[in-house]
C-alpha cells in the first residue's frame, strides 16, 4: 500500500525535466540578448592616434589626378549607432573622428525624413543614430565643413547612394542639390576626374545614380557599378564599369567569407592610369544569410596592416576603420 502511494506521488519525468528545460531556454534567451545588444557596444577599434593624419595630403602635389592617389576610404560610414547593430553596426568612429583619421572617402545612403524635406541616414535596413535620435545628413556635412574649415589643404570624397524606395532619382537629385546650394564653396561637382588641387579644401559629390533631374555639370561625378554580391561564386574579383569620363574597376564582393574576401581584394587591384579608377572595398557580411561585419573586419583589416606595399592601392573602403589603418593606405603616396 505504501509503495503504491508513493508511485502516485511521483511525477512524471517529463514534468521533472521542466524546470531544465525552462532554465536552458531563459539562459539561451539572455545569451542573445547579451550578443544582440551588449556585443556591440565592444566593438572598438584601435584608438592610437597617427602625427599627422587630419593634413595627410598637405604634401602632395596639387597637379596630382584624385584617381591616381591611394585613398582610404569607410564602407558605411555613418553606421556607428544603429538598430539591429550585431549585424548592421559597420563603424566604431564618427565620421568626424574618421576624418581627423586620415579617411578621405565616405559612403553614404540616404532616406527622407518623414515629412520628404530632409535626409536621414541609412544603415542596412534601418536608420544610423546619433544618440538616441536619427543621424540627419545635416549633422554629417556639418562635421565635414568643420573638418575642411581647419584643414584646408585636404579633400573628401562623398559616394551618395539613394536608399529610398519611395523616391525618385529626380527629387533625390534635387532635394540634395538643395543642401549642396546652402554652401556651394564647399563642393567640388566634377563631370571629369580632377586634380587633388581643384579639390583642396572641397567635397566631391560621387552620385551611384543617374542624372534623372539633367542637372549637367550640377550633378557630380558619376560614381556606378552594378550589385556584386558573390558568394556563389567566390573567384570573382573586380568588374570594369564605364562611367563616361573615366573607367571604374570595382570589387564589392560583399557576400564573401575572410579568405575569398581577401583573395578577390587581392586580385581586383587594377593598376591605376588616365581615366581609370581602381575602388575596392575590404568590408563583407559574410557568406551567411546575417553577417557580422566586426568579425570580418578584424580578421581583413589585419591582414591589410601586414600586407606587402605592393599589395595595396587605389581607392579602398574598410569596415571599423581606424586612425592606424587609415595611414597604412595613405601612406603609399609618394
Amino acid at each position: 500500500m505504501k509503495h503504491v502511494q508513493h508511485a502516485a506521488k511521483r511525477r512524471p519525468s517529463s514534468l521533472r525535466a521542466l524546470p531544465i528545460i525552462l532554465a536552458l531556454i531563459l539562459g539561451a534567451g539572455v545569451l542573445l540578448l547579451g550578443v544582440y545588444f551588449i556585443a556591440p557596444l565592444t566593438e572598438r577599434v584601435d584608438p592610437t592616434p597617427v602625427e599627422g593624419s587630419a593634413d595627410w595630403m598637405r604634401r602632395l602635389d596639387d597637379a596630382r589626378p584624385v584617381n591616381e592617389l591611394v585613398l582610404p576610404g569607410t564602407h558605411s560610414s555613418a553606421a556607428r549607432t544603429t538598430e539591429r547593430a550585431f549585424f548592421t553596426k559597420c563603424q566604431a568612429l564618427t565620421v568626424a573622428e574618421q576624418l581627423d583619421a586620415g579617411f578621405r572617402l565616405l559612403d553614404l545612403r540616404l532616406v527622407a525624413n518623414e515629412y520628404g524635406d530632409g535626409f536621414l541616414l541609412a544603415c542596412e535596413g534601418s536608420v544610423c543614430k546619433s544618440g538616441g535620435a536619427a543621424l540627419t545628413l545635416d549633422e554629417v556635412l556639418r562635421a565635414c565643413y568643420a573638418f575642411l574649415e581647419q584643414h584646408p589643404t585636404e579633400t573628401v570624397l562623398v559616394s551618395v547612394q539613394n536608399g529610398d524606395e519611395n523616391m525618385s532619382t529626380r527629387d533625390f537629385q534635387f532635394l540634395l542639390d538643395a543642401y549642396i546650394r546652402e554652401t556651394p564653396q564647399r563642393w567640388a561637382l566634377c563631370e571629369m576626374l580632377p586634380t587633388l588641387g581643384e579639390l583642396r579644401g572641397k567635397l566631391v559629390l560621387l552620385r551611384r545614380y543617374e542624372d534623372a533631374a539633367g542637372l549637367g555639370t550640377e550633378a557630380g561625378l558619376p560614381f556606378l557599378w552594378k550589385d556584386q554580391g558573390g558568394a556563389e561564386d567566390p573567384t570573382l574579383d573586380a568588374v570594369a564599369e564605364d562611367n563616361g569620363s573615366y573607367l571604374l574597376y570595382v570589387q564589392d564582393r560583399y557576400e564573401y567569407g575572410a579568405k575569398d574576401k581577401w583573395d578577390a581584394f587581392l586580385a581586383g587591384r587594377r593598376g591605376v592610369g588616365e581615366g581609370v579608377v581602381s575602388l575596392s572595398f575590404l568590408s563583407t557580411k559574410g557568406d551567411t544569410a546575417y553577417g557580422h561585419p566586426y568579425e570580418y573586419a578584424k580578421k581583413l583589416n589585419e591582414r591589410l596592416l601586414s600586407a606587402e606595399d605592393g599589395q595595396i592601392g587605389g581607392w579602398i573602403l574598410v569596415d571599423f576603420g581606424s586612425a592606424t589603418l587609415a595611414e597604412r593606405i595613405y601612406r603609399l603616396n609618394r
